[in-house]
């Protein structure tokens, strides 16, 4: 008997779990024999409908995947030129990117490091991963650490451990961030024993990855109960996806649902230009005009900021609506409803309204 548990890794898998009809196995197929398959058991309780369901577009093959544009590249935000040594990216003085392992429990179909995680990457060996902690001892700028890779929650948590214990050694780490999906989509390794390894006197700042609000199922609402319980600060970041989330809507469900869960909205990202993903990616203007829609319409606690990484290296950057234009009598300012209003040019240019003989306000 096939045990339902287990994460679906193959062509084969998907057609027997319904996730794909037999007469798209051919194509699947193509696109397998590049990129890595994995949708686990609780993503799979999560795909409610078709071809066009928001959580089965994010993790069953498309044909298009092979379709590369002119403009996509292997390494897309350029990590390459920033990677002094296996396992780190180091791009910003005050922070690095320390990746241990390069597996995830799941593979996104739009990941920007798709060319780089999957079986046969595996786990960074003893002898990089001391070399690369070493690195951050060695650096006195280095104050945050980010976790990422690959997904650090796949490693055991006893070598988790092991990496939190010595970051939380080093007297000029001041932060530890895990990027992670593993409470959205497994959640049943959100366990004691490894909110222990996680816990440490550094701040350990989890950032999750969800794009819809259909993936939160109740094992992910609890495993992020679980961690805000343990006294863990969450942020989330997203992928504004085409076909998935490129709806004021499912925005808006998908903020409020991690507000409501005491999950920050951090980073709602642009899609990258990784080859094969241009069915994915949205303009840049449908992205701002989206991220203007919610800002009049829910609290600033269920925005995150709209980004882009610049492709080279170059760094993230905000890349949202601007409400600010020069006017001749100061700026003119939009409102979330596209009203327009004139403010003035500089506060310093303002008279202070003072009585003779006593103190301007900037005195007091």
């Amino acid at each position: 008997m096939r045990d339902e548990r287990r994460t679906t890794r193959t062509v084969k898998g998907l057609v027997q779990a319904g996730l794909a009809a037999q007469d798209e196995r051919a194509g699947i197929e193509r696109v397998a024999s590049r990129y890595a398959i994995s949708v686990t058991a609780t993503m799979r309780e999560q795909i409610t409908g078709g071809a066009d369901d928001p959580v089965a577009r994010q993790f069953v093959p498309d044909p298009r995947e092979l379709e590369t544009q002119p403009h996509e590249r292997d390494d897309p935000i350029g990590d390459g030129p920033f990677t002094p040594l296996p396992g780190i990216t180091h791009r910003y003085p005050d922070r690095v990117l320390l990746k241990p392992l390069h597996l995830c429990p799941v593979y996104c179909r739009f990941c920007f490091r798709r060319e780089m995680v999957g079986p046969g990457h595996g786990v960074l060996g003893e002898g990089d991963l001391s070399r690369a902690l070493g690195y951050i001892r060695d650096d006195p700028q280095i104050w945050e650490v980010i976790l990422t890779g690959g997904d650090p929650l796949m490693l055991s948590p006893a070598r988790l451990r092991r990496i939190v214990a010595e970051l939380d050694a080093i007297a000029h780490v001041g932060v530890v961030r895990v990027h992670t999906r593993v409470p959205v989509v497994a959640p049943e390794r959100i366990t004691d024993e490894l909110l222990d390894a996680l816990t440490a006197d550094t701040p350990v700042w989890t950032v999750i990855h969800c794009n819809h609000r259909q993936e939160l199922g109740e094992g992910a609402l609890s495993a992020l109960h679980r961690l805000t319980d343990r006294g863990f600060p969450l942020l989330s970041q997203s992928v504004l996806l085409k076909g998935v989330n490129d709806t004021a809507q499912a925005l808006e469900d998908l903020f409020r649902t991690l507000v409501r869960h005491r999950v920050k909205p951090y980073y709602l990202h642009h899609g990258d230009l990784a080859p094969g993903t241009s069915h994915f990616r949205t303009t840049v203007a449908a992205g701002q005009e989206l991220t203007s829609t919610l800002r009049g319409a829910v609290s600033g606690l269920c925005q995150p900021t709209y980004v882009l990484d610049i492709p080279g290296g170059h760094g993230k950057v905000p890349i949202g609506r601007g409400y600010l234009d020069e006017h001749p009598d100061g700026y003119l300012v939009t409102d979330p409803r596209g009203d327009q209003h004139i403010y003035p040019p500089t506060v310093e240019s303002l008279s202070p309204r003072t009585t003779a003989g006593e103190p301007s306000g900037d005195a007091v």
